[in-house]
């Protein structure tokens, strides 16, 4: 570091300070403020961990949370099988690879509010009509449960992200180098055993990446919660982040949300490093 030139430096500094002003700064302030009563404008008395003991005894709060740890299970899960699928099926020898690929990301392009509300016509009137043609009573009154809610988010994030997952592991396929894939089929191996000894190991570190972004990712939804369910019914399909959206705007206590803030980022914060670290031991174990 000592041996940085200037120009390093100069280049380096509009970045920290943008990382500071934008990031650090405010989570210093935030950190503070849920110690206090602070509502927005002012702070005018210190609580302590007033805010805090009282949060972990609110039973909606906790069922948000317990509701985002499923949701990110099941997505993370789904989104890493279906996002190496794709990979695996748009890298073989076909001319439609790249038609392929286009059409599998676009969905990541579409904003998470109008997703939503798409996804919602789809459930609600498409699943509706289906049902009245088809006597499917399993498909009248989509989001109408905690369990068909649940499910609709799930299918809204995989086909919304899995394009862009299958991206990261693209990436790491198509490095992986041809001649193994040859020596593997002279020696005889099967599909599934050039997988699982050749290819596997050799696209481990996409494990990583595509894990960390897919629990981060999972664990702050916020817009496609707002617009397929709402939190309804009965807040039950209520994610972490909107929940601290409404005890903010809607209950207008802002330093409540903000050590509901604080606790959350603890949350994500400890649950992707640790996967980092298991999965980063894994590939030096691979």
């Amino acid at each position: 570091m000592k041996n940085r030139s200037l120009s390093f430096w100069l280049f380096l500094t509009p970045v920290i300070l943008g990382l500071g002003i934008v990031v650090v700064i405010p989570f210093i302030y935030g950190l503070f403020y849920s110690f206090t009563d602070w509502n927005g404008i002012t702070a005018n008395n210190f609580l302590g961990f007033e805010n805090y003991i009282r949060l972990f005894q609110e039973d909606e709060f906790m069922n948000s949370i317990w509701f985002t740890i499923k949701f990110a299970v099941v997505t993370v899960l789904l989104l890493n099988v279906f996002g190496l699928g794709l990979a695996l099926l748009v890298t073989r020898n076909m001319k439609s690879n790249n038609l392929m690929r286009t059409i599998f990301f676009m969905p990541n392009l579409i904003g998470g509010l109008i997703l939503g509300f798409i996804w919602q016509f789809i459930f609600i009137s498409v699943f509706g009509d289906v049902a009245g043609l088809t006597g499917i009573e399993g498909l009248s009154g989509w989001l109408s449960t905690t369990g068909t809610g649940f499910w609709g988010l799930v299918i809204l994030t995989a086909w919304q992200m899995a394009g862009y997952i299958m991206i990261i592991y693209i990436a790491y396929l198509e490095n992986v180098p041809k001649e193994l894939i040859e020596a593997s089929k002279i020696d005889g191996a099967s599909a599934l055993q050039r997988f699982k000894n050749v290819i596997f190991p050799l696209v481990a570190p996409a494990f990583t990446v595509s894990m960390f972004l897919t629990l981060s990712m999972s664990f702050k939804i916020y817009d496609q919660n707002l617009s397929l369910t709402a939190g309804g019914p009965f807040n039950s399909t209520q994610m972490v982040a909107m929940e601290i959206v409404r005890t903010a705007f809607s209950d207008r206590e802002m330093a409540y949300a903000q050590a509901k803030a604080v606790i959350f980022f603890l949350i994500v914060a400890v649950i992707a490093l640790t996967q980092v670290y298991y999965n980063k031991k894994r590939e030096v174990d691979v």
